[in-house]
């Protein structure tokens, strides 16, 4: 079942890259642009097919895809007849948008996941079912019962217990009328909520415990929740690429010296593929709530992916954005002196501050594939 969720993870991973690498290609399509190569995987090609001037294929390495765009820089050769139809030549705006159309496809997709996860699959909340009567409680008094299913307070119907409880915790010790469905009968109590001594503070209470499961949202309130948490794994993520260098010294640890793996630290791709494993395979889930944990770690992975690769540095594509902008802003600069726009910059000019980023990154890369292996992150699922 470990080996399921692992799969499962994997392809995940390459639709999300393909579906960034579709971004790329339908914008630079739309543009007039010349792509010609679209892939997924690398190394040797297994299989392909022209569409038009394009090359659609498999290779043989499953490690992401690309699509070539051509042209991009000032030294690419083109067809002959094609010249203006390569990326340097563009506006700034047109290559921005090129350029970000990937990272968008990723907050589209995780959009779309958390908006399917809302409305369709559900989320664990406390649920206005009642598990268990406290003993010589408001509750046990008015003659509540365990599987009642609570469903208005004062003739206001029940949709969110989180939210409807605040009915018992505001009452201030008044009498509330609870609509209850008990084995499919509809009835009616009267309680009335004790002041209780609580994780060190007061607030009435009526003594129940609630019973916690999936519950699905409608359409309008999972369109608003899906867009709220997507704003919040935005948030997530830019906030853990801030914390990134200083966590780097501990997953050395963690690498090398076998210290405790910290769950909240850096995981490889890796490491995500072992907790998605868990997440499908664990016991104490229903298959529900494995699909649930299976999504929302794709939703979150697609979020962050999306943030990472406007990083302004090369070869990401937040690089190749901010040296459009750069050329934006050179060109606004020699129109206001009066001056011809100057050429685009030659991003091959910067290769070795490519090559530098792209050592670290493979080191960062190298360094999370040794932790997950060998001191990998357990979950309690």
């Amino acid at each position: 079942m470990q080996f399921l969720g692992i799969f499962a993870f994997i392809f995940a991973l390459l639709f999300s890259v393909m579906v960034h690498e579709f971004g790329h290609y339908l914008t630079a399509r739309h543009y007039g642009m010349r792509v010609s190569e679209f892939f997924l995987g690398f190394g040797k090609k297994i299989w392909s097919t022209q569409r038009g001037e394009t090359e659609f294929g498999l290779k043989a390495i499953p490690a992401g895809g690309y699509c070539r765009i051509e042209g991009m820089a000032p030294n690419d050769e083109m067809p002959a007849g094609e010249e203006d139809r390569a990326f340097y030549k563009a506006s700034s705006g047109r290559k921005l948008i090129v350029l970000g159309a990937g990272s968008f496809l990723h907050f589209v997709l995780g959009y779309l996941l958390l908006f399917t996860l809302f409305a369709g699959v559900g989320i664990n909340q406390v649920l206005p079912v009642i598990d268990e009567v406290v003993t010589n409680s408001a509750a046990q008094a008015a003659g509540i019962q365990a599987g009642d299913e609570v469903t208005a307070i004062n003739g206001v119907k029940v949709s969110e217990w989180y939210k409807d409880v605040a009915a018992i915790r505001n009452s201030n010790g008044k009498e509330l009328t609870f609509t209850l469905n008990r084995a499919g009968q509809s009835l009616t109590v009267i309680a009335t909520p004790r002041l209780t001594e609580v994780d060190g503070g007061q607030r009435y209470v009526l003594g129940i415990i609630n019973k916690v499961g999936l519950k699905r949202s409608g359409f309008v309130s999972a369109v608003k929740d899906a867009g709220t948490v997507t704003q919040s794994f935005v948030t997530q993520s830019v906030k853990a690429l801030i914390k990134l260098p200083s966590k780097i010294p501990a997953l050395w640890g963690q690498a090398v010296r076998g210290e405790e793996r910290d769950a909240n630290g850096l995981v490889g791709v890796v490491g995500v593929a072992r907790v998605s494993g868990q997440a499908v395979s664990s016991d104490q889930l229903t298959a529900r709530e494995r699909l649930a944990t299976f999504i929302l770690i794709i939703a979150s992975l697609n979020i962050f992916i999306g943030i990472f690769n406007l990083l302004p540095i090369l070869p990401l594509d937040g690089g190749h954005m901010a040296v459009a902008i750069a050329d934006a802003v050179r060109g606004r600069y020699a129109r206001m002196r009066g001056r011809p726009r100057p050429a685009g910059i030659d991003v091959t000019v910067l290769a070795p501050v490519t090559m530098v980023v792209f050592v670290i990154l493979a080191a960062l890369t190298l360094l999370l594939l040794v932790a997950d292996v060998i001191n990998p992150v357990i979950l309690n699922l």
